[in-house]
């Protein structure tokens, strides 16, 4: 079944790439003499889901530019919130898998992090300090309900790895900064990796 985030990315049409997830919520129909109180928390999990789904759809498609100091500033920021809510998936998940999957996106983006501050010391590029707008699609995910995280993250990492992919390969082909141009094709392959493992845990979650 898809997950709530999915369908509501879908149904916004935005222009990403998205598979199939999990959903613990069953809506019923029926609603004669139906629980007042059950009927709030089912919206209040789609308002929240909503939420990310929102959060997702204004944050993730920043990243593909063509611009190479923007392109560094919103890889920065990026990785900062893909490190974050993968911290949020080891504390919340309930799948050993995707807490194997979070614990290699530390490890990747925080290292992918590493080389990027390098390379903007090289350049003058002064970093940002915090996630800037990725920051509200964490705080939406860190309020999800810990049956419905799994889905959720899996969703949201995988649409900001389309992004990604699509960012770095653009770069990695047609930078006109030969220095920001081997960074994006030296890290574009993990990326790659990445997302293959993703569409792989989206597949099991069906």
């Amino acid at each position: 079944m898809k997950s709530t985030l999915f369908l509501a990315v879908t149904a916004a049409a935005v222009a990403l790439t998205g598979c199939g997830g999990t959903s613990n919520t069953t809506i019923n129909v029926n609603t004669k003499g139906a629980n007042p109180n059950t009927n709030a928390n089912v919206m209040a999990n789609a308002n929240a889901n909503t939420s990310v789904a929102n959060s997702i759809a204004n944050t993730a498609a920043k990243l593909t530019t063509t611009a190479p100091e923007e392109f560094v500033t919103m890889v920065a920021q990026g990785g900062m919130a893909e490190v974050e809510a993968s911290k949020t998936a080891l504390a919340k998940s309930q799948d050993p898998e995707v807490k194997k999957f979070a614990q290699m996106m530390i490890a990747d983006h925080t290292k992918a992090g590493a080389e990027l501050k390098a390379l903007a010391a090289k350049k003058n590029i002064k970093l940002p300090a915090d996630m800037g707008t990725f920051k509200d699609m964490i705080e939406d995910l860190k309020g999800v309900a810990a049956g419905e995280f799994d889905g959720d993250y899996i969703d949201g990492m995988g649409e900001m790895h389309e992004d990604d992919v699509a960012a770095f390969r653009e770069q990695a082909e047609k930078s006109a900064d030969p220095d920001v141009k081997a960074f994006a094709a030296k890290t574009l392959p993990t990326l790659e990796k990445h997302l293959e493992m993703l569409k792989g845990i989206k597949s099991k979650m069906k």
